[in-house]
């Protein structure tokens, strides 16, 4: 089933409780994120600024068998109200998807921030792991994650081990360095960018939002949200 076929519906529904409805995910007080394709993933495996007791996670995922509150597509996520969150948390999903349905998962992302908003992405860093290629490190491990031992080739492609059990939405199919990735944000419609590499993870972490922010608000938002 590709992206496109998959219906958005909620995770789970009981016939008659307006309760389970989608719109009641978004309703009552406090902070809320949107973690967009969270895999098995949830609190506390998301940034370190969303940890607070009093951010509220909304899981969507493609993937049913991850059970997300939401089961849609990134590249299409009418299911979720316009405006209805606070942040969208984006953690190694965008490299799925083929480079012109990047503008299409950004536009969602930028559709369901609340004004004040903001997008909190994390991704591979081509540029750092691309090093490694270049010393002849195709297949050798850069890293060692929860999955398992990480080497260019996974990075650039798709976890292989994954991809060899059958869960092809694994595969990579774009990337970007820090500059592509905020200019990709910036042509979307994100007013106001900062960026990081973490050469440790050969990953890029962005924060992007929706409205003009100071360089120095942007700044604290920043450190509050990366990895430290």
């Amino acid at each position: 089933m590709s992206a496109r076929e998959l219906v958005s519906v909620p995770a789970s529904t009981s016939e008659g409780d307006a309760d389970d409805s989608p719109a009641a995910l978004f309703d009552g007080p406090g902070r809320k994120f949107l973690h967009v394709g969270c895999g098995p993933a949830r609190k506390p495996s998301v940034g370190p600024g969303l940890q607070p007791e009093d951010w509220r996670e909304i899981r969507l995922d493609i993937d049913p068998a991850v059970r997300p509150d939401i089961v849609a597509s990134i590249l299409d996520m009418s299911i979720v109200p316009d405006a209805s969150v606070d942040a969208v948390y984006s953690s190694h999903n965008i490299e799925h998807l083929y480079p012109h349905e990047v503008p299409i998962a950004l536009a969602e992302f930028l559709r369901v921030l609340k004004p004040t908003g903001f997008l909190l992405l994390t991704c591979p860093d081509l540029q750092s792991i691309c090093r490694l290629v270049v010393e002849d490190k195709l297949d050798l491990p850069a890293y060692v994650s929860p999955a398992g031992p990480i080497a260019p080739h996974d990075v650039l492609y798709g976890h292989r081990p994954q991809l060899a059990a059958g869960n092809l939405f694994m595969a990579h199919r774009t990337g970007f360095t820090l500059k592509t990735m905020i200019d990709t944000m910036r042509a979307a419609g994100f007013r106001s960018m900062a960026g990081q590499q973490r050469e440790d993870t050969f990953a890029l972490w962005v924060m992007a939002t929706k409205s003009p922010t100071p360089e120095e608000e942007l700044g604290n938002l920043a450190k509050e949200h990366f990895p430290s």
